[in-house]
């Protein structure tokens, strides 16, 4: 594998059996990422590509094919070094930003680095210049129900990337967002990923789909189309 290849797929299929019948989720999915790239996944509902969101975030396995996330081979990797790749490597963030509604967005910003047996002092430091960092500075003590679906996005956003982790999997980030908000969560992404962090968006919208430099289209379980990297 290249040395800028952040992770590499091959021949990867995913079948489930559902009413008894096998169904074929993912099939033959070839796809290799490099280091700071910004790529869309763009398909209709039940194409496949929450599905292979989960097996590039390791929170679920391949039925067949080949994983290589920097440099490693996912299907050897037992369950304590996958949570441990996922806690240093990952930021999972989804259309609905889970929160925990009885904790600040502070604390919920510091679950993670709780999860990481980070101390208390410097987890409170962290969270607090991540929350900053989303523009959030005077929102921290405020529980979710005090925000709106826009800041509560962004609490998710920091949440995620509290641990600085080197790739950002965004499900429908924008999904519950009005127009306006998710243009401008779609902004920070593009921050994000000017600061050579790696981001894969997970969409059924083009008009998202289009803030990336690369998009794959998946219908089916299939890559029907690669795509092209924009211009910078």
């Amino acid at each position: 594998m290249a040395e800028n290849v952040f992770f590499e797929m091959r021949g990867i299929d995913k079948d489930y059996i559902m009413g008894g019948e096998p169904v074929h989720a993912l099939k033959n999915i070839n796809l290799s990422i490099e280091e700071g790239e910004y790529l869309s996944v763009l398909g209709p509902s039940g194409s496949g590509k929450s599905t292979l969101m989960n097996i590039i975030g390791c929170l679920d396995t391949p039925t067949a094919g080949q994983y290589t996330l920097r440099g490693r081979e996912v299907e050897e990797l037992d369950e304590t070094e996958l949570a441990q790749l996922r806690s240093r490597e990952i930021g999972f963030i989804f259309q609905n930003s889970q929160l925990l509604n009885r904790l600040t967005a502070l604390k919920n910003v510091e679950l993670p680095l709780i999860y990481a047996g980070v101390l208390p002092k410097e987890r409170r430091r962290r969270a607090e210049a991540m929350l900053e960092r989303v523009g959030l500075a005077d929102r921290m003590d405020h529980l979710p129900t005090q925000l709106s679906g826009g800041q509560q996005q962004r609490v998710a956003i920091a949440r995620a990337l509290v641990g600085n982790p080197s790739l950002l999997l965004a499900d429908e980030p924008t999904g519950a967002l009005d127009q306006k908000t998710g243009a401008q969560i779609m902004e920070l992404f593009s921050e994000l990923n000017a600061e050579h962090r790696t981001v894969i968006m997970i969409t059924h919208d083009m008009n998202i789909a289009a803030h990336a430099r690369r998009i794959i289209r998946i219908i089916d379980g299939e890559i029907t189309e690669g795509g092209s990297v924009k211009d910078a």
